[in-house]
């Protein structure tokens, strides 16, 4: 009579088991992830820029390469385009949004940052660092809101929400999840 090991397949043959979880992670959906800042000026202003490669301004940021926690890629973008390092620990993530396929584009998960107002000196110190941005300006609510794309302007507007009152906002598509 043959008895099988009861045993689970992790313990009694690990490697199965690794190859198994493998096959399912090759299976499993991959998610596109953006992040990007909520940069302030001492007069309040919020820190946009101008890309090269698209027809609107947007905030600083970008998106993540394989394997890149989203926090190193924000850090990474900023010293990039900006010449600006801000610390990760005074970086608190105040927004996500679930964002649904779209024209080309499968699903993606885009993160603000809170980083925080800039000083004078790390203001004055600012410079484009890297052709994919035009410019680069501390701009009011009204110049933000007219600049950015009404979706983007949603998810920054909940941003700043989130950063104020100390919480993280999710949405979907710029609007609360429900």
């Amino acid at each position: 009579m043959n008895n099988p090991d009861p045993r689970p397949l992790y313990e009694r043959d690990p490697a199965a088991y690794r190859a198994r979880l493998a096959e399912g992670n090759a299976r499993q959906a991959r998610k596109r992830v953006a992040a990007d800042a909520l940069i302030r000026d001492e007069h309040g202003r919020v820190l946009l820029v101008d890309p090269t490669y698209k027809p609107a301004w947007d905030l600083p940021g970008g998106m993540a390469e394989a394997n890149e926690p989203p926090l190193d890629a924000l850090r990474r973008e900023l010293v990039e385009e900006l010449g600006l390092d801000l610390p990760a620990a005074r970086m608190a993530l105040v927004c996500v949004d679930w964002v649904a396929p779209h024209g080309p584009w499968d699903d993606s998960l885009m993160m603000i940052f809170n980083g925080g107002t800039l000083t004078t000196d790390q203001t004055a110190a600012l410079q484009l660092a890297d052709s994919e941005l035009a410019a680069f300006e501390f701009c009011t609510h009204d110049q933000v809101k007219a600049r950015l794309r009404p979706y983007v302007w949603a998810r920054l507007s909940a941003a700043v929400t989130a950063a104020d009152i100390g919480t993280v906002a999710y949405l979907h598509n710029g609007h609360p999840a429900t």
